[in-house]
């Protein structure tokens, strides 16, 4: 009962403490937001709607006021590269490294800015030179590595933009597309001088840097018909079947260039027929009717283009089903048809396009590499129609 008692009394004593806590606590709270230049709420208010002039001149004032203040001086340096305005920014960086008491963790923060700075105006060599420096900081050389890579591949410096992504190989990001990419560019590059020994042994390093690279396969396949190796071109663009056979009708046509130059442009048509059957989304419907054609004649042409767009209906596959009956009609139903091959084609145009998996760029052109986003490998290699 004495027990009970004392828990009755004590009660509102710990109660009253609570309180008296939470005074203290919101009391500090609202002390450090006075102590907040109403400056940066302007400021911040501005960024909300997207007003960055407005942004900038209040944290601009802020800062005069409060040279100390590292993060807002960062923060107006950031939207004055924004902005646009890179000059400001290189010369705000400039100034703040200048500060007395900057830890060596802070100085490498603002440097690391500044080369985004320096970066951003067009100094590509300044901004390099900042981040090499950096490297060996414990807090920004990961990200110092990153800018690094970012500006390689800008200048197509493939030898140092294959040894950064190996430095920023983690568990998280291996980099062997990427990498495989870079070997690529290098036997790109080789090819078009015809230096057969390099661009093989630069194929041969994107085999071990990813061995389903689609993209070496394909330099391989060019490189031995480059030699006059047809059968091994062939074998070399046949693999992309178990690599990612999406990507076969980027070689179609080669292939059966190859198998035209040895004398057997029926197997290299029954091969295009076993693809257009087996893997229906490939775009092979024009090539498949203008080979049959030549080979074969016209009827088996129309049928060989009639099963294709059966098999995946397409505007383009429409409109060479069109072009190819169009000799057959009268005079007025041949107008007809030629009003609608000429709409079908200006929609084709239109729609179908080569898309970024990533960032859903899309263009009419494949590209190895989004120019939007920066991605590697992702665009799609058959082109699709996008309504």
């Amino acid at each position: 009962m004495d027990i009970d008692l004392w828990w009755l009394l004590l009660f509102p004593a710990f109660f009253g403490l609570g309180w008296l806590a939470a005074r203290v606590d919101m009391r500090a709270v609202l002390k450090q937001a006075r102590e907040v230049p109403a400056g940066f709420y302007k400021g911040l208010d501005a960024l909300v709607d997207d007003q960055t002039d407005v942004a900038a001149r209040s944290l601009s004032e802020v800062a005069r006021a409060h040279p100390h203040a590292l993060e807002v001086q960062l923060s107006l340096g950031k939207l004055y590269r924004r902005r646009g305005e890179n000059d400001r920014a290189i010369r705000l960086h400039q100034q703040v490294l200048e500060l007395p008491d900057l830890t060596r963790e802070q100085k490498a923060l603002v440097r690391f800015e500044l080369s985004q700075d320096f970066h951003k105006a067009g100094l590509v060599d300044r901004a390099e030179e900042i981040l090499v420096k950096l490297l060996d900081s414990h807090t920004m050389g990961r990200a110092a590595r990153e800018q690094l890579l970012s500006i390689y591949q800008q200048d197509r410096d493939w030898a140092k933009a294959i040894a950064t992504a190996l430095e920023l190989r983690s568990d998280a990001h291996s980099f062997q597309h990427e990498v495989a990419q870079f070997y690529c560019e290098l036997a790109q590059g080789a090819l078009y001088q015809s230096d057969y020994d390099k661009a093989r042994e630069a194929v041969k390093n994107a085999f071990a840097a990813n061995r389903k690279c689609v993209r070496a396969s394909i330099l391989l396949g060019d490189i031995e018909t480059a030699q006059g190796k047809h059968e091994a071109a062939i074998a070399a663009w046949q693999a992309i079947e178990k690599q990612n056979y999406e990507y076969l009708a980027m070689v179609a046509e080669r292939l059966f260039d190859a198998y035209e130059s040895l004398g057997k442009p029926q197997e290299g048509i029954a091969l295009l027929r076993g693809y257009q059957r087996t893997f229906s989304q490939l775009e092979l419907t024009d090539l498949l009717y203008q080979k049959v054609a030549t080979y074969e004649g016209e009827a088996r042409a129309l049928e060989a283009a009639r099963e294709a767009v059966h098999a995946r209906p397409s505007l383009l596959g429409v409109y060479r089903l069109v072009e190819s009956q169009m000799d057959e009609l009268s005079t007025e139903g041949r107008l007809d048809a030629e009003v609608a091959r000429a709409l079908i084609m200006k929609h084709a145009q239109r729609l179908t396009v080569h898309r970024c998996k990533r960032c859903n760029f899309r263009s009419r052109a494949f590209f190895w590499h989004c120019p939007a986003c920066g991605e590697w490998e992702s665009f799609t290699p058959n082109r699709s129609e996008n309504h």
